[in-house]
């Protein structure tokens, strides 16, 4: 086993469909898990979306589907055929994880909610996903991560700023691959505790509960009893030192000197301006404080006069925490990017070079995982029924009544 493959010999069943479940099942197959990804006739629909040139419109592979299928099997089983749902149970005989997103009612009439399977597999770890949760009024509503998360989840509101007639559009599928790392997080401590009880947990996930996470700060002003802080006039700050500054050339730059006395006299010394140390209304975080506006204004000023690659030149001599505001487009070579191996290579089955993905944020012992390729529709449908014992005669019976594609 290599340092990457800490769930080898776990296997992962999962019957789930676009981003946010699937992506949880990518990140265990990346560490190593066998997961087996049960589509229905048709495929996920998620394979015809079009996003961003990079989904069912894009001219090469579609990185949207690679990207939450990495290093899965798949196999293709019409649940609708009783010869389907018995070949899924004797697949979750061999399981330690059950995997989905389907809803409530869905589960119930295929016979596949939590009370039915774990009283019928024990040890099995069933990990499921949904919009809001799976209790209340809104448990079996479908959620997607712009409802569920960005809108019902506040996240939109807290990030539009208060002059905009609109919410501010999300980026794409951010609360499904924050709330897929968070369902891999509790498969894996539930698989811990497998390890040392033999028993199995139901998992549970919502998008609506990892929006109120990311919102901690606010959610916890909420819980206080106090209304949230809003953007405020350029100026009107309690720190000057955590702002972000324009450039000469147009870009941007982030301080985020939280402990400002510390950095202050060595932030004016590299910008030759002895004379802001020197001024009385600047002299300490309480000072500053009050003259904020002033303080914010000379600053602007300063940053103005020199260009962004200037400005990150004399930050560097800092040791203090600041940041150049990158595009999305430079991350890829960015240092810090390539030397921790944060961009991924798949390769394909004979090892060349197919596509880049982003890696897990996890590393292990210092190593990025392995990635690999995601499955074809139904790739491996013959492959693991062969594992599981069938027949060729058995299998072509499964043909023949629809139950397999």
């Amino acid at each position: 086993m290599t340092d990457s493959e800490m769930f080898s010999g776990v296997r992962v069943v999962e019957l789930a469909q676009w981003v946010f479940v699937p992506v949880a099942g990518a990140l265990l197959a990346d560490w190593g898990a066998d997961v087996i990804r049960i589509e229905h006739p048709g495929g996920d629909p998620y394979r015809a979306l079009a996003s961003q040139g990079i989904g069912s419109d894009s001219d090469g592979i579609n990185l949207s589907v690679a990207l939450a299928n990495r290093g899965k099997r798949s196999m293709v089983l019409d649940l609708k055929n009783d010869a389907a749902v018995a070949v899924l149970h004797t697949l979750l005989e061999t399981a330690d994880v059950f995997l989905t997103n389907l809803r409530p009612q869905a589960l119930t009439r295929l016979g596949l909610d939590s009370d039915q399977l774990t009283q019928r597999y024990p040890g099995l770890v069933y990990a499921r996903g949904h919009g809001y949760g799976v209790r209340g009024p809104d448990a079996d509503l479908a959620g997607y991560d712009a409802s569920a998360f960005f809108a019902r989840g506040g996240v939109a509101d807290a990030l539009t700023p208060p002059d905009r007639e609109y919410p501010i559009s999300q980026r794409g599928a951010m609360g499904d691959r924050n709330g897929g790392m968070a369902l891999a997080f509790g498969i894996a401590a539930a698989l811990f505790k497998k390890n040392r009880t033999g028993k199995g947990s139901t998992v549970d996930v919502s998008l609506l509960a990892t929006a109120m996470w990311t919102l901690s700060s606010d959610m916890l002003t909420v819980l206080k009893g106090q209304d949230i802080p809003r953007p405020t006039e350029r100026g009107l700050t309690p720190n000057p030192l955590t702002g972000t500054y324009r450039t000469a050339d147009g870009r941007y730059i982030q301080l985020m000197f939280l402990q400002a006395d510390r950095y202050w006299l060595d932030f004016c010394r590299v910008f030759d301006r002895e004379d802001l140390a020197a001024d009385p209304r600047f002299e300490n975080l309480d000072s500053r404080r009050a003259n904020s506006a002033a303080c914010v204004a000379e600053l602007d000023r300063e940053f103005s006069r020199h260009s962004f690659v200037q400005c990150k030149h004399l930050l560097g001599k800092l040791d203090a925490p600041w940041a150049p505001v990158q595009r999305v487009e430079e991350l890829p070579d960015d240092p810090q990017v390539v030397a921790n191996d944060y961009i991924g290579e798949v390769l394909s089955d004979d090892g060349e070079p197919l596509y880049r993905l982003p890696a897990v944020p996890v590393q292990f012992d210092e190593r990025p995982p392995r990635l690999r390729r995601a499955p074809e529709y139904g790739e491996h449908t013959e492959m693991i029924l062969l594992e599981l014992g069938y027949e060729w005669e058995q299998i072509a019976r499964l043909h023949n009544a629809g139950a397999i594609v």
